[in-house]
């Protein structure tokens, strides 16, 4: 059964199985509080003229707690491999707290965000300290964007934080994802998410990725070697993408718990076929909303619920499950699209993708 055309479709939508039980909406924003928003940058064709176009980028923001509430949440970082950037991150190792928005853009535009966000911090009245160490990450959209053109300023910052918004997400072409590639294929922006049952704490763990990593014959969708069977016709054998995941939960979590959670992250990326290659820079975050106010300058002590250890296989098993959703979600929402000198990156055919899941029986019709 097809989806309605006037219906965003989705790995699901198409049969694609998956283990788990979703939230609502399947995205990072069935975690109550936490909102995102995009801007998107799509300009020109042609010929690259660096400083003019064509221009194929854009940002995107997580907000924990939303747009009206800046207060701290627990969080912990990973780096599968470094070859990437993801500011801030020193100090929420060291503090385990993140005080800011998570940013994602391109390579290019990582000081311009950052700026941006302290910014709207300060506009905001949401700074918590004299200074701010906001978060933003990257991956690289050279192939198709004008990337040292600069084009994401400011004011695309301060429209993907004031449109953020709970509810379903936009995946593929939107927001730092604009013009990313994934294994081959156009990728950008995904989300999932995942309920667990009541007698595992009914506990919401969501995440959303900016996919820009792998080679074409690395792909694996629901278990099957798609990239056996599948390829580009453009496909470039070295791989010069990174991902970022960013893990949100309302388990109550401490920052130690926080970064098994992100590193489970990189199982749910595997899942898919990458090897993060040496060109890739897969960088992770988690955080937790629960422990609402867990740095009231009033109090000397500030008691915190904790999850004990042996109560979090769930939510492992809810990291991986959502990462590999929302990177499969990604391409199945991604469009083809042609950027600087006449660069065509396709969309993953989901014709294609579905004849080779039902060739190993893999499609739920």
């Amino acid at each position: 059964m097809k989806p309605a055309r006037s219906r965003i479709v989705r790995a699901r939508d198409l049969g694609v199985p998956f283990d788990g039980a979703t939230g609502r909406f399947n995205a990072i924003t069935d975690v109550p509080g936490v909102e995102v928003g995009h801007a998107t940058i799509v300009r020109g064709h042609g010929k690259l003229v660096v400083g003019r176009g064509p221009v194929r980028t854009g940002v995107t923001s997580i907000l924990p707690r939303g747009r009206r509430d800046g207060s701290p949440v627990f969080a912990a970082s990973f780096a599968l491999n470094g070859n990437g950037e993801m500011t801030g991150t020193a100090w929420i190792e060291e503090s385990g707290l993140l005080s800011s928005p998570v940013m994602i853009t391109n390579t290019h535009s990582v000081g311009a965000v950052r700026d941006a966000v302290i910014e709207w911090q300060l506009r905001h009245r949401r700074m918590l300290q004299p200074w701010s160490l906001p978060v933003v990450a990257e991956t690289w959209d050279g192939y198709l964007n004008d990337t040292n053109g600069f084009h994401v300023k400011a004011a695309h910052a301060f429209t993907a934080l004031d449109g953020a918004r709970g509810g379903a997400v936009a995946e593929g072409n939107v927001g730092g994802g604009t013009g990313m590639i994934g294994y081959g294929w156009k990728g950008g922006v995904g989300t999932a998410s995942r309920r667990l049952p009541r007698d595992q704490g009914g506990y919401t763990l969501g995440v959303i990725v900016q996919l820009n990593c792998g080679r074409p014959r690395e792909l694996v969708i629901g278990g099957v070697p798609i990239g056996t069977h599948l390829r580009p016709a453009d496909a470039r054998a070295r791989e010069l993408g990174s991902i970022i995941i960013v893990a949100a939960t309302d388990a109550p979590l401490l920052p130690h718990q926080l970064k098994r959670i992100a590193r489970r992250l990189s199982m749910g990326l595997a899942r898919t076929g990458s090897v993060s290659g040496n060109g890739s820079g897969d960088l992770f975050l988690a955080f937790t909303t629960a422990n609402p106010r867990p740095a009231r300058r009033s109090r000397e002590v500030v008691p915190v619920a904790m999850l004990q250890n042996d109560r979090m296989d769930p939510l492992f098993a809810a990291a991986v499950q959502a990462a590999e959703e929302a990177i499969v979600n990604a391409m199945v929402a991604a469009k083809t699209m042609t950027g600087i000198d006449g660069h065509t990156v396709a969309a993953l055919p989901h014709d294609r993708l579905c004849a080779v899941l039902r060739q190993y029986g893999r499609l739920c019709d």
